[in-house]
């Protein structure tokens, strides 16, 4: 469209001709703030690069404008919301890459550590409901979430990228944090993690007849040990973690590692135990509790595989 072609067209006609335009042509500043607003109009996320006098107006009127560091006028940059310094389209799609990186690694630690909270407090809760002894005391509450919702939601902060992050269609700025599907599925999964822990309590507490402490201390590693694995789960709600690789996240490896060598060390040191009310257990112990602990992990790899083949089955 030239700019003699926009003066021809009402508001309503450039709102259904901007879909189409790709290039303008001799076009004034009146003429580009017209653009982006008939794009905010129907919804878009518009952004505005210029260097000249005549785009502050436009610049000013999108969602963000950008301004060129080397060529732009002061003018321009003051009305501006971010400076490009080297004048390269290539920054701004990198800026757009990071952002939603980051928008990603948030939803991942915030979703982990909702999760990880709603399995805390719906064991507690179900094990008042039905009348159980306590499952976890408060100093274990207190150890739980200082092990196992500091490290390991920090790493899922520095998450690599995923690899199709800017094939994704733009994400609506009416959309929620959190959706209706990712916040059934938070529900869901921290429902998931509270029934395995109380379930081993109950099995340890009745079905191998162990007494409270005992049962109480191995039903305390379990909680810890299936959070911490959960949080593998939390790098996608899709891609198998065979996919991601799990060596790609070498913090968040870390971080586990640390958080299970510190709760091994409270069981087995016994200057810990009057402090943490705990008890040593027995080698099979050891390996009920690191065996129960993976299950959600298995779990979710089973789900996002079964997931994985319905999408196919429907494409095909």
């Amino acid at each position: 469209l030239s700019g003699t072609e926009l003066d021809h067209l009402s508001d309503d006609q450039l709102h259904d001709r901007v879909k189409t335009a790709a290039v303008y042509a001799r076009v004034t500043a009146e003429h580009k703030l017209r653009v982006v607003r008939a794009w905010k109009q129907q919804g878009a996320v518009v952004a505005m690069t210029g260097d000249g006098v005549n785009d502050a107006p436009a610049l000013k009127a999108a969602d963000i404008g950008v301004a060129m560091g080397i060529s732009g006028t002061d003018v321009t940059k003051e009305a501006a919301d971010m400076v490009v310094t080297d004048d390269n389209f290539a920054s701004i799609a990198a800026a757009v890459e990071e952002g939603r990186a980051v928008f990603d690694n948030i939803r991942k630690a915030v979703f982990y550590l909702l999760s990880c909270n709603i399995s805390e407090i719906l064991v507690m809760f179900l094990a008042t409901l039905f009348a159980l002894p306590l499952p976890l005391l408060p100093v274990q509450i207190l150890w739980i979430n200082l092990v196992t919702d500091g490290l390991p939601a920090l790493a899922l902060a520095v998450d690599p990228k995923d690899p199709d992050l800017m094939q994704r269609p733009p994400r609506s700025p009416s959309e929620r944090f959190l959706t209706k599907e990712r916040f059934w599925l938070l529900f869901v999964q921290g429902s998931f993690l509270a029934l395995i822990t109380l379930g081993a309590f109950v099995y340890c507490l009745y079905g191998m007849d162990l007494n409270l402490e005992r049962a109480r201390t191995l039903t305390f590693t379990v909680l810890v040990l299936v959070q911490l694995f959960h949080a593998f789960n939390c790098r996608s709600d899709c891609r198998s973690i065979f996919q991601i690789g799990f060596g790609s996240n070498k913090p968040l490896l870390g971080a586990v590692a640390l958080s299970i060598v510190l709760q091994v060390t409270i069981v087995l040191f016994p200057p810990l135990h009057e402090i943490f009310k705990v008890v040593p257990f027995n080698p099979e112990h050891w390996v009920l509790a690191f065996g129960i602990g993976i299950l959600p992990l298995a779990a979710m790899e089973l789900w996002k595989a079964a997931r994985s083949t319905a999408k196919s089955n429907r494409l095909s």
